[in-house]
């Protein structure tokens, strides 16, 4: 069976442009993150949309503010690491009734493109040490890296164009990103 995904705008920020895929004509992945971590992990997605729009408004998106997550392609993912990273992800601790910095687990996998472009793909809670080690996250990771692979090679044969400066990217309106 062949896939095939068209590319979305998100969002667009001063500094970042944030894409998406929809594929097989089903919801873009960013809205199916969105949608389901917004209800079901409301704190952690929270996080994890901060660092989207620090990057986007304020820093640009410079590698460290991504969690290197590539595999078999450039893929990665939010938050970056660091417990006490700005904005840093908080819990309620009831034993000691005080807020500390915690690990947020929910992984966004994405690929960043380069300062001013990045792909919003989807994820879900992390419980295990590596990514291809744990049942909720393999599915987007491995996904995540293919459709980095594939976006980088629509790049390369100029199906996916810089425009502005390397600012934006430009397709023709009938280009899909197709594999097996």
């Amino acid at each position: 069976m062949n896939n095939f995904a068209e590319i979305i705008e998100v969002q667009r920020f001063r500094k970042v442009i944030f894409y998406t895929l929809s594929i097989n004509g089903g919801d873009p992945l960013f809205i199916q993150f969105r949608d389901t971590h917004n209800v079901k992990n409301k704190e952690k997605f929270n996080h994890i949309f901060s660092w989207i729009k620090l990057i986007g408004n304020k820093y640009g998106a410079d590698s460290q503010y991504f969690r290197n997550e590539a595999e078999t392609a450039d893929a990665g993912a939010l938050p970056p690491k660091g417990v006490d990273r700005e904005p840093a992800y908080v819990e309620y601790n009831e034993e000691g009734e005080t807020y500390e910095n915690k690990t947020n687990n929910l992984r966004l996998y994405c690929l960043r493109a380069n300062r001013s472009v990045v792909f919003l793909f989807n994820g879900d809670i992390k419980l295990a040490d590596k990514a291809k080690d744990c049942d909720n996250v393999r599915g987007h990771f491995k996904l995540a890296n293919k459709l980095s692979e594939l976006i980088n090679n629509a790049f390369r044969e100029k199906n996916i164009r810089w425009i502005n400066d390397d600012a934006e990217i430009e397709v023709d309106d009938d280009f899909l990103l197709e594999w097996e």
